[in-house]
């Protein structure tokens, strides 16, 4: 199983995704609250196997701690949990390096269906 870090600045996103992953069997990494957090906790120890994020968080957004990360780790996998679902935000995202999008509000089984997919490398 994989060992996974979570970010969104709301602490009920987090604990959603949070129980979902452990049912799963994966290990929560970290939770971050902003994508200056995400970049500080990446760096510590071990990086993750995966990182949820979502784009609208205070500080440094989503989009811009993808981007950042993928600069610095390129092989990192990024899997973006957003409301923001338009077009051109999932465009966004998967053009800056994200390997999947789930738009809010989620099921589970989408949640699963995208960790499983990205972690098999597909």
């Amino acid at each position: 199983m994989a060992t996974i870090l979570i970010a969104d600045d709301s602490s009920f996103m987090r604990l959603m995704l949070k129980e979902i992953l452990t049912r799963m069997g994966h290990t929560i990494a970290g939770e971050a609250a902003d994508g200056a957090e995400v970049l500080d906790l990446y760096d510590r120890g071990n990086p993750p196997d995966l990182v949820t994020l979502d784009v609208t968080m205070p500080r440094m957004d989503g989009i811009e701690a993808l981007r950042r990360l993928q600069e610095v780790h390129p092989g990192s996998r990024v899997i973006i949990c957003s409301a923001q679902g338009r077009d051109e935000v999932i465009q966004e995202c998967m053009s800056s390096g994200a390997r999947a999008f789930i738009v809010k509000p989620f099921q589970a089984d989408q949640v699963a269906k995208a960790i499983d997919r990205v972690l098999s490398g597909q």
